[in-house]
């Protein structure tokens, strides 16, 4: 059973070098149906980070590892909703992050998360 979705294009879904591990932009899809748990911001978000965590975790890091979060959004109207989904993830000090509407993204998400983490070990 996969813990997170594999590249739907000629990118790897994540990167590492050094102590440092790089995510592609990881889209909502919920890895066992291989699709998204929903038309919501919320369920959307969720899963996109759950899907990052999984990555996180396969590497021997974890959430608070991260040190930048890239949010991009289908509609800036959505950034609240995000944000109350988001915070659930992440405990203060928060990761640095960029927040950015985008005109479409990838299956019609409605965001994607990418994130540079370290891995201390």
């Amino acid at each position: 059973m996969e813990k997170y979705p594999k590249a739907i294009g000629p990118y790897s879904v994540y990167r590492k070098t050094g102590n440092l591990i790089y995510t592609s932009g990881q889209l909502p899809i919920d890895p066992e149906r291989n699709e998204f748990p929903s038309d919501k911001i919320e369920d959307q978000t969720r899963q996109s980070l759950l899907n990052v965590k999984a990555i996180l975790e396969e590497n021997g890091a974890s959430m608070d590892d991260i040190l930048k979060t890239t949010v991009f959004l289908n509609d800036m109207n959505d950034f609240n909703a995000m944000n109350e989904v988001y915070k659930e993830f992440f405990s203060f000090p928060y990761p640095a992050r960029t927040a950015v509407a985008v005109e479409k993204l990838p299956k019609n998400a409605l965001v994607e998360i990418e994130v540079v983490a370290v891995i201390d070990k």
